[in-house]
Formats: structure tokens, C-alpha cells, sequence
């Protein structure tokens, strides 16, 4: 079962239409008490990094969240839920996130190495070069291209982390993750099949580890 965590920042709408297309058993709910039952969290998001960051917080989401992810527990981000996943975010000022992996948030800056200028939001189809294509979560999954609406972005030095990048206007960090802790920039509920075998794979990671727990 799939725990979507509702926070009031989430596209829960269109993450709970892809689990129900792929016959996913899920249920939403901002409760600690009732995400515990869950097998495998999924934390959605759109909006502003502090916005997040403080929700979680003083729901008590944060420390929740924490806990369960140093557990072992499958955890999945997406879009500002990924980028929560991380130390720290400069938007709006300097914000800590969840510390789960490690890397700071930063604005694109519309401006490439060679001083081009590019469009912020990176908003639109961008495709996904694959860092680590035997991960559990790329397991049959081609490298197509995916959905991304954001204005901010992932700097890492643990290129460890990296799963797949995309490019638009530098490496941007597309797919993430450590272990139980795994995240994506782009809307993978957008993203057509390539999108839907990504969350397909999660699924099956969930359910892997349910049964291990027993």
C-alpha cells in the first residue's frame, strides 16, 4: 500500500490518477499515525521550497519523514518533494530541508557556461541520460523524454546520488537517490510511459520490501 503524503503543496490529484491507472492500492492522508501503515511513501510538491520545508515542520511531517526513511522504508519525492529531500534550499532565503541526501537547491540562473541565455522555469519535455540505468527504479525504462515545471535546482557533489540528468542550460539532477531515499525533478505522473514505468518500479521496490519485512 501507498502512502501519499498530503501537505497541502502536493499535485495530488494527478500522482493518486497514475497510481489508480497502474491498479496501485494508495490512500492520502497527513496523518503520522496513518502514513505508518503504509508499505512506501510518496512525497509530491509544488510551490516554494520554505513553504514546504515550514509545513513539514510544524505538522511534525519532517521529523516523521526522517525517521522513517532512516528506518529503510521506500520513500519516493517528486518535484519539490524531491528537492526537500536535500540539505538546504536558498529560495526565499536559506532553508534546511529533510537532510535525507546530500546537496543544496539553488536558482537556474538563465545563463549557460557559454553565456546564452535560457528561459526560467524549465518548464516542458527534456530527456533523461541515464547515470546508473541498472538502478532498481530505471529497470526497463528507456531514455525518453519526461516532464519538468521548476525554477530551482539540485546542485550535488555526490555524484553518487545521481540516477539520471537531463540538460537545460546546465546537468540538471532528474532522477536521485540513496538506498531507500529516491526522488525525481519532473512530473513522472506527466510523463507518459516513461514516466509511468519509473513509478511502476517504485511500486515494485515497495513491494519487495514489504514482503522482506514480512
Amino acid at each position: 500500500m501507498i502512502g501519499i503524503v498530503d501537505y497541502g503543496m502536493g499535485n495530488l490529484h494527478s500522482v493518486s490518477k497514475a497510481l489508480e491507472r497502474l491498479d496501485i492500492p494508495y490512500f492520502l492522508s497527513d496523518q503520522t499515525a496513518e502514513l505508518e501503515k503504509a508499505d512506501g511513501l510518496i512525497l509530491p510538491g509544488v510551490g516554494a521550497f520554505r513553504d514546504g520545508a515550514s509545513i513539514l515542520k510544524e505538522t511534525g511531517l519532517s521529523i516523521f519523514l526522517s525517521n522513517w526513511a532512516k528506518e529503510g522504508k521506500p520513500l519516493l519525492g517528486i518535484c519539490l518533494g524531491m528537492q526537500l529531500l536535500f540539505e538546504e534550499s536558498e529560495e526565499h532565503g536559506l532553508t534546511a530541508g529533510l537532510g535525507l541526501l546530500p546537496g543544496r537547491v539553488e536558482r537556474f540562473s538563465g545563463k549557460d557556461e557559454a553565456g546564452n541565455l535560457y528561459k526560467v522555469p524549465h518548464m516542458g519535455w527534456n530527456k533523461l541520460m541515464f547515470q546508473k540505468p541498472d538502478h532498481l527504479l530505471l529497470k526497463n525504462v528507456e531514455e525518453g523524454y519526461v516532464y519538468f515545471v521548476h525554477s530551482y535546482v539540485v546542485k550535488t557533489d555526490d555524484t553518487d546520488v545521481l540516477l539520471a540528468t537531463s540538460e537545460y542550460g546546465r546537468v540538471v539532477p532528474a532522477v536521485v537517490g540513496r538506498d531507500n531515499v529516491l526522488g525525481t525533478q519532473f512530473h513522472p505522473e506527466k510523463s507518459s510511459s516513461v514516466g509511468m514505468s519509473i513509478l511502476k518500479n517504485y511500486v515494485a521496490f515497495v513491494e519487495r520490501g514489504a514482503v522482506a519485512r514480512g
